[in-house]
């Protein structure tokens, strides 16, 4: 799934080039590093993309070598998660007649890539039996930034039942549920057969399902565009965790710990750097005298600074941010604002 804006990673990502599409590990952008993190268990020829209609040349570009351009799925508007999974669902029935779907965000880091391997085959084992599996993280801190999961922890399996899903709850919840150890983060991560998690959306979200069929019909025919094109817009916006997996009863949850984090923002930058002598993160060019616990990245110029401390400093081609290290969540509000005065220039 490569549909996201990620404003909170602006002035870097923009609406043609979203964190999915930068490189911020120094490594390679981050599809490329999700496709080749599960080319370690699918055919690259067997692996898909569902993206924005304005970010498609983009991820073609990024892509190239890697995937089959027919396979980067094209959704002429955003209409959330369970219309990006049903959309695929019905491309691999119409090429494959059914298969197992692994579905990932294209933009997540995970550092254990080995462990991330052995669960994606448990996982895989566990949906042949006709179940909606979704793969947690074990939480190491009690994190009010993520979504948690509750299991049945007296189920004696690796893959346990779900009791229910819960929002980003606050900090004294979230103590209370990683004490308890019955719950995990909720990755966003699936698997499952794409026959299993289309009739699912038929009994679960037939207002979603009837536009999708439409779509599903028109596949391989020479109208295929122009259907997809009149009908996506009209498919009602809802996610997959709230349409799907907090209504069937089929879900299980396998819950591990892979070094995952979702790179949601600037101060997760720690994540794919090492933090200096002072606690500072760096990508790029650096000069600090006296700067303490910052994270700066820069694009080709310079950065310096002297006496500062808990800044998140980005410099690109046409833009300088500078903003407190604790509000890194409010990036999106510049971006609304860039919006507000028409500086499309800078989105």
């Amino acid at each position: 799934m490569a549909g996201g804006g990620g404003t909170r990673f602006w002035p870097l990502s923009r609406h043609e080039v979203p964190k999915q599409l930068l490189n911020l590990s120094g490594k390679d952008k981050m599809i490329n590093e999700t496709i080749d993190r599960v080319a370690t268990l699918a055919n690259k020829e067997d692996i898909f993309v569902v993206t924005n209609v304005d970010q498609v040349p983009g991820m073609k570009e990024a892509t190239k070598g890697r995937l089959r351009e027919d396979h980067i799925l094209s959704e002429p508007s955003a209409r959330n998660t369970a219309a990006c999974i049903g959309y695929a669902a019905f491309e691999i029935v119409k090429k494959y007649g059914d298969g197992i779907m692994c579905i990932f965000p294209s933009d997540h880091f995970i550092k254990d890539e080995e462990a991330f391997t052995r669960i994606l085959k448990e996982a895989i084992d566990v949906a042949k039996n006709d179940c909606l599996v979704t793969l947690g993280i074990t939480p190491t801190f009690p994190s009010t930034g993520y979504g948690y999961i509750k299991f049945d922890k007296s189920e004696d399996t690796l893959d346990k039942r779900v009791v229910e899903f819960k929002e980003k709850p606050d900090e004294q919840t979230a103590v209370e549920y990683v004490s308890s150890g019955e719950y995990s983060w909720n990755s966003g991560m699936f698997v499952w057969k794409a026959s299993v998690i289309l009739d699912e959306m038929k009994n679960l979200l037939p207002d979603v399902y009837v536009q999708l069929d439409k779509i599903g019909k028109a596949l391989g025919t020479d109208n295929e565009k122009e259907v997809i094109d009149k009908v996506y817009p009209e498919i009602p916006s809802i996610s997959i965790d709230y349409g799907i997996m907090e209504k069937s009863d089929k879900v299980r949850v396998i819950s591990a710990d892979m070094g995952w984090n979702d790179v949601g923002s600037w101060d997760n930058l720690g994540v794919l750097y090492d933090e200096d002598s002072h606690g500072n993160i760096i990508a790029g060019d650096f000069l600090g005298i006296d700067t303490k616990n910052c994270i700066t990245y820069s694009g080709k110029r310079l950065i310096a600074t002297i006496g500062v401390e808990d800044l998140i400093i980005v410099e690109t081609e046409d833009a300088l941010m500078v903003i407190d290290k604790s509000r890194a969540q409010d990036v999106k509000k510049i971006v609304d604002t860039l919006k507000e005065q028409g500086r499309d220039e800078l989105l």
